[in-house]
C-alpha cells in the first residue's frame, strides 16, 4: 500500500468558488468586504502565513490589508479594527508576543468579526456542541479555521464512520497537539461527529468519548501510550512544531489510517507512506478559504 497524497490547494478550489459567489453576490448588492491582518514579525512562518492569506481573500474578492505593528502596539490595533465600520473581518497572525499574552489577545478580536473562531464566544459553543448561533438553527456558529480545514480535507481523503447515530461512529482518531489553536478544538469536533479520539501532548494523553446518546463529548484521563494509541487510530493528525520530535513511523501506524501533517516541520516517517491509505502534507491553503468562508458567514449571520 503507498498512501495517495492529497493536494489542499486542490480542495481549496471548490470552496473558493463557494465564497467567491457569495462574495459577488453581496458585492452586487453593494455590499464590499475587507479585513484587517495584525502581523508584529517581519519573517517566519506568521510572515508567510499573512503573504498566503492576501492572496487567498484576493482570490476571492475580498480586500485584504496586513498591519505590522510593535509589540506594545498590538493592542491598540485589534481596538482600532474592532471600531472600523468598514473592517469586516481580524485575522490574527501568531505569535504575536508570546503563547500566555496571545491567549488574552484573541479575547480581544470583537467575536463579530473573528473569521479564525478562536474566540471564547466561539470556543463555547463548539465545547457544548451547539452548531447554531439561533435557538431557530438558522445561523450556523463559526469554527476555528484550521482545525474545520483539517477535518474538511480528512472528509476528502475519505473519513467515514459505520454507524448510524453520528456521521464518525465508530472511528478512532488520534491527534498529537494539545494547542487552544489545533489540536483541542479538532479533538472535540472529531468526538462531537461521533469519532473516539486520543489527544497526545508532551503532558500524557486525554481520551475523548463520542457525544453519542448525549448532547457533548466527554474528556477523560487516560494511560494510553502513544504506541497504543497510534496502533489503534483510524486517523492520525500531528501538529508538533518542535525538532525534538520523533516522526511518526508505518510500524506505529494501523494499516490504511489517515494521516495528516499541519506542523511546518514534517511530522511523519517515509515509511508511514507505505502504511496509510492517505496522507495531507499540509493543510495552509484550505485553512485561509475556511476563513474567508467564516467571514461570509459572519457577514450573513449578523446582516451586515
Amino acid at each position: 500500500m503507498t498512501a495517495i497524497v492529497v493536494d489542499p490547494s486542490e480542495v481549496a478550489r471548490a470552496y473558493r468558488d463557494e465564497v467567491r459567489a457569495s462574495v459577488s453576490a453581496l458585492a452586487e448588492r453593494g455590499r464590499t468586504l475587507r479585513v484587517v491582518g495584525i502581523l508584529s514579525q517581519h519573517d517566519g512562518p506568521a510572515a508567510t502565513y499573512a503573504r498566503y492569506a492576501v492572496k487567498g481573500c484576493e482570490a476571492v474578492g475580498i480586500a485584504m490589508e496586513v498591519r505590522h505593528v510593535a509589540l506594545d502596539e498590538v493592542e491598540a490595533a485589534i481596538a482600532a479594527a474592532n471600531g472600523d465600520r468598514e473592517v469586516d473581518g481580524v485575522f490574527l497572525y501568531y505569535p504575536l508576543i508570546d503563547p500566555i499574552a496571545d491567549r488574552w489577545l484573541r479575547e480581544l478580536v470583537d467575536p463579530r468579526k473573528d473569521i479564525e473562531g478562536m474566540h471564547s464566544f466561539w470556543s463555547r459553543l463548539l465545547y457544548e456542541n451547539r452548531r447554531f448561533v439561533d435557538d431557530a438553527g438558522t445561523h450556523r456558529a463559526i469554527l476555528p479555521c484550521t482545525p474545520l480545514a483539517i477535518l474538511k480535507l480528512l472528509q476528502h481523503a475519505g473519513m467515514r464512520g459505520e454507524g448510524s447515530e453520528a456521521p464518525l461512529e465508530g472511528l478512532t482518531a488520534c491527534v498529537v497537539n494539545r494547542s487552544d489553536i489545533v489540536g483541542r478544538p479538532l479533538a472535540a469536533m472529531l468526538a462531537n461527529d461521533g469519532a473516539r479520539v486520543y489527544s497526545l501532548d508532551v503532558h500524557g494523553s486525554l481520551v475523548l468519548e463520542p457525544a453519542i446518546g448525549r448532547h457533548t463529548h466527554d474528556v477523560r484521563d487516560s494511560t494510553a501510550t502513544r504506541a497504543e494509541a497510534l496502533a489503534e487510530a483510524d486517523v492520525v493528525v500531528s501538529a508538533v512544531p518542535a525538532a525534538a520530535f520523533e516522526p511518526i513511523t508505518g510500524a506505529e501506524l494501523k494499516p490504511g489510517a489517515l494521516l495528516v501533517n499541519v506542523a511546518e516541520r514534517r511530522n511523519f516517517d517515509d515509511s508511514a507512506m507505505e502504511v496509510a491509505s492517505a496522507f495531507v502534507p499540509r493543510v495552509g491553503p484550505l485553512t485561509v478559504t475556511m476563513a474567508t468562508r467564516n467571514l461570509v458567514r459572519l457577514v450573513e449571520t449578523l446582516g451586515r
